[in-house]
């Protein structure tokens, strides 16, 4: 019987006894005649049944609610409610066990073994009595693993920066739909989104583009959340995080909630900016940027349900004396990609189809390179001081007109 049931046979009750209980009762008729006319009369209860209550019935539960008001009326749980009567200790610790070791196994496939070895007998327990069991087993599994989620908000502004990328907008570009894609970085302390771009690929470069451009705005935070797609979770990242002075916290798998706040972010986005669009109307990425951020700027200046009358911006220059921005060495030094290649025995690498030459004392080794997105910083990273040099493509002709010094050979003694 469950919490609905109950308490429609308390309002029952209640029904057939409010005259005596509000003082309604016709004028000159007693509690006791009224209880006996009462119990003449026929009734439909809860379950639609036709029913007839004793005077003595009524009586009692007159004066339970007279002690006790309407919760008395609500009829008592069992003391044994959620225990089998059929179900011994010994029984109850062998379903248990099987499914513990053997978690999709049917109540069929165990009630067959309880009579197998001989632990009931046939007849004594049906296989109904063990499937409620099987059903009230799983269901304390269902709530033993659920876990601790509780709504948290750090106290400053660069602690945590949370960051995804969305689907956006198909775009039509040379005739042909594109997918677009939106990587956006959220503030967690003041909601604010501090970097934003759409572009046509979800990698790590244009990742970390944006990432570049709020900490050059901005400064570095202190923890950079993301969850474990490849454009967040590899060596590059790492070592971007490790040069800029931040941390990297990955969020568990299937777990959106973890970052809750960029989530909400893109339905909002969705919602109030995708919705709008008409494609048509964009030929190109940059002119959907554009209203990209114009939406951004409007929303990071609307005033925030959870920011205590303040808007995302507000709330973050509220404590600009905590953005701690980088050199533009160090902005330039951090955001270098870094691979190792081996170099030929003609003192060439190949970087993303590109010949570059390097020097010679290099032949045959391998190398370390770091070099921008765009290929128009490459330096050689020496591996005993870590100084960078830079190297450039190779270029054929000019290296046929490069004098080289001759080997001299020798022979014997002179």
């Amino acid at each position: 019987m469950n919490d609905e049931t109950r308490q429609k046979i308390a309002l029952f009750r209640y029904g057939i006894i409010a005259p005596v209980v509000s003082g309604t009762l016709e004028e000159g008729k007693s509690i006791k005649e009224f209880f006996f006319d009462a119990a003449k009369r026929t009734y439909t209860n809860p379950r639609g049944e036709d029913t007839i209550v004793s005077a003595s019935t009524l009586e009692r539960w007159y004066y339970t609610y007279q002690h006790g008001g309407f919760d008395a009326l609500i009829p008592q749980r069992r003391c044994d409610t959620g225990k089998s009567r059929k179900l011994d200790e010994d029984i109850t610790e062998q379903i248990r066990f099987l499914k513990k070791e053997y978690p999709r196994i049917p109540a069929t496939l165990i009630h067959q073994k309880l009579l197998d070895n001989g632990t009931i007998n046939k007849g004594d327990v049906s296989l109904s009595s063990v499937n409620r069991f099987v059903n009230q087993v799983k269901l304390e599994n269902k709530y033993t693993n659920n876990k601790d989620m509780r709504r948290y908000e750090r106290s400053h502004i660069n602690e945590v920066w949370c960051g995804d990328t969305s689907v956006g907008p198909y775009l039509k570009e040379d005739s042909k739909k594109k997918r677009t894609y939106i990587i956006a970085l959220i503030d967690d302390a003041s909601r604010y989104i501090i970097g934003i771009d759409i572009f046509f690929n979800d990698n790590f470069i244009n990742l970390m583009s944006v990432i570049k451009t709020a900490v050059t705005r901005f400064g570095r935070p202190k923890v950079l959340n993301f969850d474990n797609g490849s454009s967040y979770k590899n060596k590059q990242m790492e070592l971007l995080a490790a040069r800029i002075g931040s941390t990297i916290c990955y969020c568990a798998p299937y777990t959106p909630t973890s970052k809750a706040k960029i989530e909400r972010w893109f339905k909002s986005m969705k919602d109030h900016w995708m919705s709008q669009l008409n494609m048509n109307d964009y030929s190109t990425l940059n002119e959907l940027r554009e209203t990209l951020y114009k939406y951004v700027n409007e929303y990071n200046q609307t005033i925030h349900h959870s920011l205590v009358n303040l808007c995302p911006q507000d709330r973050f220059f509220q404590e600009s004396h905590l953005i701690k921005r980088l050199t533009t060495e160090q902005l330039e030094s951090s955001f270098l990609l870094e691979y190792e290649r081996r170099v030929s025995a003609d003192n060439v690498i190949m970087i993303e189809g590109t010949e570059y030459e390097v020097d010679y004392r290099y032949s045959r080794q391998k190398i370390m390179l770091r070099y921008s997105p765009d290929l128009s910083k490459i330096y050689v990273v020496d591996k005993h001081t870590g100084e960078l040099t830079a190297i450039k493509i190779l270029n054929k002709k000019e290296n046929s007109l490069i004098k080289r010094e001759k080997v001299k050979l020798t022979g014997g003694d002179d």
